[in-house]
């Protein structure tokens, strides 16, 4: 049974998506490493988008299934890492292959399962 907050997670979660996905839009690894602000920013958006993956129920979980809350639980601390090889690695990994999943299913979960969003009591 989702939640109220559950819901709000789900809609940060989305929107922090959304907002990596527009802020590395055609930007190579290379291009998003170099970038401070960008990079920053995007790694702002992520950290926020994981954390709240992280704090999603487990009965919400069961409902969204498709979604990889193993791999954003194991990303969430790489996020954290001090700068380096460590954190590049996971920054593009979310960017490339994370961020679009999620959003992907979460699009196919407001189509299929639109009362999973709702912010109805």
């Amino acid at each position: 049974m989702t939640t109220l907050i559950d819901t709000a997670l789900l809609g940060l979660i989305e929107e922090a998506g959304t907002s990596v996905a527009i802020l590395i839009e055609g930007l190579e690894r290379a291009e998003l490493l170099r970038s401070r602000l960008t990079r920053a920013q995007v790694l702002q958006q992520l950290k926020t988008l994981a954390s709240s993956m992280a704090q999603v129920a487990p009965a919400a979980r069961q409902e969204l299934p498709e979604l990889d809350w193993s791999g954003w639980d194991a990303l969430n601390p790489r996020l954290n890492a001090p700068p380096g090889e460590v954190l590049d690695e996971a920054l593009w990994f979310a960017c490339e292959a994370m961020v679009p999943a999620t959003l992907l299913w979460l699009r196919v979960y407001r189509q299929n399962q639109p009362e999973l969003f709702r912010m109805a009591p």
